[in-house]
């Protein structure tokens, strides 16, 4: 989604050893969408293997998880399933969003123009199914576990952490927070950077833990106003919201009419801008979105050989590097073994 929430949530910072020993879920396509939006070269295009294979979110995925792993979190991976039917209009957007900025990709490619091209390919990105299944396949042979969510996942990852099966959502988006999660982080990143999507540049981030009780209590709201607020400034189930209203005029109109959202909802005329969809049904989506208890959170130990056959061979990574990464692990893992925490992984 994007909750346009930066301005109104307090957050502290963290560092990763702060998250040592504690299980986390990561919403996974959003991660995904990350690398494959960050990780590409000079052009704009896409990191690919000698076969054309898109490999930048796959470089991404081992390259965090593995550092990852390496600092001694437990990680569990969140993937999504069924969208809501209200996410229809959602696609359609984005759908013609890459589709005019392919327009723009080809002009800037004929024209030569570098800056433009890192801009406009970054907005063509498409996560398509066999890319999910090679990520999945990763996460797996690393021994790590998959969450399959009936629908969002990041809704999924907030019912966990409010379950207690996870200390903290990871994501990018505030979304979690309106689906009740108890603890977000963001900024995830051991290299404390991230790369600009469509520039060659990086802006200097750490990691950084939000908490709903903290953001409530500083609002002076409740649950149901927060999500009210979202629906105003824009959800992936009413994208743009309510047009002329930002997060500052939404939380002086959900201040002003407290929990009266048929009132609220009518001073914005709600009809005029949505003619076609009760904020109700927006609101129900969201409170009511599904979850599931079906899940096994195990451990296991990684298949080096099945990695570097995959990786390696498959699409052309470093046998050096994955070699590498994969002997961090195990050394983490022998001396957490002389600690007498030797089933951690």
């Amino acid at each position: 989604m994007g909750l346009q929430f930066k301005d109104l949530v307090v957050r502290k910072e963290i560092a990763i050893r702060d998250l040592k020993g504690k299980v986390v879920a990561i919403d996974s396509m959003n991660m995904l969408y990350q690398f494959l939006t960050t990780i590409r070269s000079a052009d704009g295009s896409a990191l690919t293997d000698s076969q054309g294979r898109v490999t930048s979110h796959l470089i991404g995925l081992f390259n965090r998880t593995t550092s990852l792993m390496e600092e001694g979190l437990k990680l569990v991976f969140v993937f999504d399933g069924k969208a809501p039917d209200l996410k229809a209009k959602t696609w359609e957007k984005r759908t013609a969003i890459k589709k005019e900025a392919t327009l723009k990709l080809k002009e800037a490619e004929e024209a030569g123009n570098l800056e433009d091209m890192r801009k406009f390919a970054s907005r063509t990105v498409r996560l398509d199914k066999d890319m999910i299944a090679d990520a999945k396949r990763i996460i797996t042979l690393l021994g790590l576990p998959i969450v399959q969510a009936p629908s969002e996942g990041e809704a999924q990852t907030a019912y966990m952490v409010k379950k207690g099966d996870a200390y903290a959502s990871i994501s990018q988006d505030y979304d979690n927070l309106i689906f009740s999660c108890p603890r977000l982080v963001r900024n995830l990143s051991i290299a404390g950077k991230r790369k600009k999507a469509g520039k060659f540049a990086y802006t200097t981030v750490k990691p950084e833990e939000i908490l709903l009780k903290d953001v409530l209590d500083e609002l002076k709201i409740d649950l149901d106003q927060l999500i009210v607020l979202a629906i105003l400034v824009g959800t992936d189930y009413n994208p743009g919201g309510v047009k002329g209203i930002g997060p500052k005029t939404a939380m002086k109109l959900v201040k002003e009419h407290a929990n009266n959202f048929d009132l609220l909802f009518k001073e914005v005329k709600w009809g005029e801008h949505y003619p076609d969809l009760e904020w109700k049904e927006v609101y129900n989506t969201i409170k009511e979105m599904k979850v599931t208890d079906d899940y096994n959170l195990e451990w296991e130990n990684f298949d080096d050989e099945k990695l570097i056959e995959l990786l390696v061979n498959g699409h052309d990574f470093s046998l050096e590097r994955v070699k590498s990464k994969l002997d961090k692990i195990k050394e983490k893992k022998e001396e957490l073994s002389q600690k007498g925490l030797g089933s951690f992984f």
